[in-house]
């Protein structure tokens, strides 16, 4: 074979190789995982938000319910608290790829709900704060904020899903193996149910 023939085969034979390294990559899914992956990306960034715009309210909550008088300061505390633990965790893109770091944040963003609600219904034992605007309105914003996160952390919900699918399925598990693509940790069953748990109140307790 001569050198130039050689040397024009070489050079057909690389964009050959690679159109069909392209082709093998999109048929085992690499294409998918990139695109998933991004979309994952991106709800999670919502649910995020909408969980900023909540912990940006409690503030203007809180100091509005020390204004009353006699309020339960156990109640109080516990937004308080519930929210300091809830914003010292790092909630970084990568979170979603720690089963581990995603629980104790979920967790911590459940606790806050749970604090929050336990607020809100003892709120009801006090006609002054259910008579003042600027409360109603925090409430109203606040109540607004948790619908939005719960269209949120569905839409990352399905992403997650959609993914984990394609980590799972054959052959594009394959290509998963390959690329050490993991299954994404999502809401579990059991956060769902203590953030939906009504709060046990007294409404006798002075």
């Amino acid at each position: 074979m001569t050198a130039p023939l050689t040397s024009l085969l070489r050079r057909l034979a690389a964009p050959a190789a690679a159109a069909l390294l392209a082709l093998s990559l999109t048929g085992c899914g690499y294409n998918d995982f990139q695109r998933l992956d991004e979309q994952t990306k991106s709800a999670w960034s919502e649910v995020l938000n909408q969980y900023q715009r909540r912990s940006d309210l409690i503030p203007n909550i809180v100091a509005t319910v020390k204004g009353e008088a006699a309020f339960e300061q156990d109640t109080l505390t516990k937004v308080v608290e519930a929210r300091a633990k809830a914003t010292s965790i790092q909630a970084t893109p990568e979170l979603i790829n720690n089963p581990e770091a995603f629980n104790k944040f979920q967790q911590a963003q459940g606790e806050l709900s749970g604090a929050l609600s336990r607020l809100l219904v003892v709120s009801e034992n006090y006609p002054s704060l259910k008579a003042n605007q600027g409360f109603q309105d925090l409430r109203v914003q606040l109540e607004g904020t948790e619908n939005r996160i719960t269209v949120a952390r569905n839409r990352y919900i399905k992403s997650v899903q959609d993914y984990n699918v394609l980590a799972r399925s054959f052959p594009s598990n394959l290509t998963a193996m390959v690329f050490s693509y993991q299954v994404k940790p999502s809401f579990t069953v059991q956060n769902e149910a203590q953030i939906s748990t009504p709060p046990a109140v007294d409404f006798n307790k002075k």
